[in-house]
């Protein structure tokens, strides 16, 4: 955190001192997954859309971002919005950072009372609520302009107790299984495991015949988040109901718990008790892992690092388990307003601006990145059917085409509260499974010191009047 002190400084001299602005386009590498050298095909991109904004811009316009974990959005993004700016009079400068920094980040600009006018964050962040402007008329113009948002976006970014948007959600990315395809139709399954009971069962006659073994986190980072929850939600059970009552502690979660810990005793390594966000691409990439839970990422790396994994590697919709198949998606874009920023109708305006174009983000993206409002990018079916990246064979994304169908927000079935934000960002969910994995409780054990954790965290802002329930 920042003492204040720092309210003495410029706001230009905030982000200089910050070690962030350099020549305006400070790109710092992200730690988390391998990185490709950015290509695009010759033809076929979308063209940019342009509507003039609704009042003159003029001054500066500073965003906060990540790394983007495929490098070419970002080698399209920065020139991309500096042309943009150009066109309505504002300057824009654009600072990446690792992902993992933003959160910290955030915490120090809104402390300092100054910082960028917009950041973008890849999970919901309801915990920003009072420190944000409520983004409602952007919501509003933006389905205006291009019909409704998905379901999944909007419980990411609105707060139905407050009736505040504390975020705006423009893009989102799917979450599948990547799994090795030599291996699965090896142990009968060619078309990779559909069912947990295939992912045990499968996984274990790998990894005794072959040595490899799957790799579900159960660590410190937002992938063993995404995946604890995939795993809760799939066996029927989750951290909060509909309405925003805790329901962690019940036979379902008992079950999904031991579940995992199964799995890892027969598929898995203690590698997966540390590892970071970027250890279950590097070990799919390397050849080292049968399966993942992530998003295209680490193939598209594989594409230009190891093409023969690449090659090999294919993706499952989200796995059924007893109840259920269902994923939270790997990436939820929130873009937020500081109430600090400085530029915020540029901010605004941009933000349609950028959703204006969702589908040039997702072709740079590599189709990375799903659009909120699906009418903004309508041939992205095609892409999948035919990916214009060089996938072998050329259908190989096609799956991805229902992921709407199997893909939720964090929180559901409720909304993406605060009180879920802070669940989210201390790691109760990965913590509760790998306890139990390692044999420090049992699974009921495990669900009960959970639910002693989670409980204080929903009455704590419930109390400030920020979720429902009770």
């Amino acid at each position: 955190m920042l003492n204040t002190a720092m309210h003495g400084f410029n706001r230009r001299r905030f982000l200089q001192t910050s070690g962030l602005v350099i020549a305006g386009t400070a790109v710092a590498a992200c730690g988390e997954e391998p990185r490709e050298a950015p290509a695009a095909p010759a033809t076929g991109a979308p063209s940019a859309e342009f509507t003039p904004p609704a009042a003159p811009l003029s001054g500066d316009l500073s965003i906060l971002m990540w790394s983007h974990f495929v490098p070419a959005h970002d080698t399209w993004f920065d020139p991309w919005v500096k042309e943009w700016g150009s066109k309505v009079g504002v300057n824009v400068t654009v600072d990446h950072i690792n992902y993992a920094e933003l959160v910290p980040r955030t915490n120090a600009e809104i402390q300092a009372g100054q910082g960028h006018d917009l950041i973008l964050h890849i999970a919901p962040v309801p915990q920003f609520e009072r420190s944000c402007l409520d983004l409602a008329d952007v919501v509003d113009e933006a389905g205006r302009r291009h019909g409704e948002q998905l379901d999944l976006c909007r419980k990411s970014s609105y707060n139905p107790t407050t009736d505040r948007w504390f975020a705006y959600t423009p893009a989102w990315v799917p979450d599948p299984g990547d799994y090795r395809g030599t291996l699965w139709e090896s142990v009968g399954l060619p078309n990779g495991p559909a069912t947990y009971e295939e992912l045990l069962v499968g996984g274990a006659e790998i990894k005794n015949t072959q040595g490899v073994p799957v790799g579900i986190g159960m660590s410190q980072e937002i992938d063993s988040n995404m995946a604890g929850r995939a795993l809760l939600w799939s066996f029927g059970a989750s951290i909060q109901d509909a309405n925003e009552n805790v329901v962690i502690n019940s036979a379902e979660t008992v079950e999904a718990v031991a579940y995992m810990t199964d799995l890892y005793n027969r598929c898995m390594t203690p590698e997966v008790f540390g590892w970071d966000a970027a250890s279950n691409n590097q070990g799919l990439v390397a050849g080292e892992l049968s399966y993942i839970l992530n998003s295209i990422s680490a193939w598209r790396t594989s594409q230009e690092n190891n093409p023969v994994i690449a090659d090999d590697t294919f993706f499952t919709p989200a796995l059924r388990g007893p109840k259920d198949a269902r994923v939270a998606s790997h990436v939820m874009y929130n873009w937020i307003v500081p109430n600090h920023a400085a530029n915020p109708d540029a901010a605004k305006e941009f933000l349609l601006y950028y959703t204006d174009n969702s589908a040039l983000a997702t072709w740079n993206s590599k189709l990375y990145d799903f659009p909120a409002f699906p009418a903004t990018v309508p041939d992205l079916d095609e892409w999948l059917d035919n990916d214009p990246y060089g996938a072998k064979p050329a259908d190989k994304l096609s799956v991805l085409n229902t992921a709407t169908e199997w893909s939720t927000n964090v929180g559901y079935p409720g909304p993406a509260s605060t009180a879920e934000g802070e669940v989210f960002a201390t790691f109760v969910i990965p913590n509760m499974f790998a306890k139990a994995a390692r044999g420090e409780m049992n699974p009921q054990q495990a669900v009960a010191d959970a639910e002693a954790q989670i409980t204080p965290i929903f009455d704590k802002w419930r109390r400030q009047g920020l979720i429902g329930g009770g």
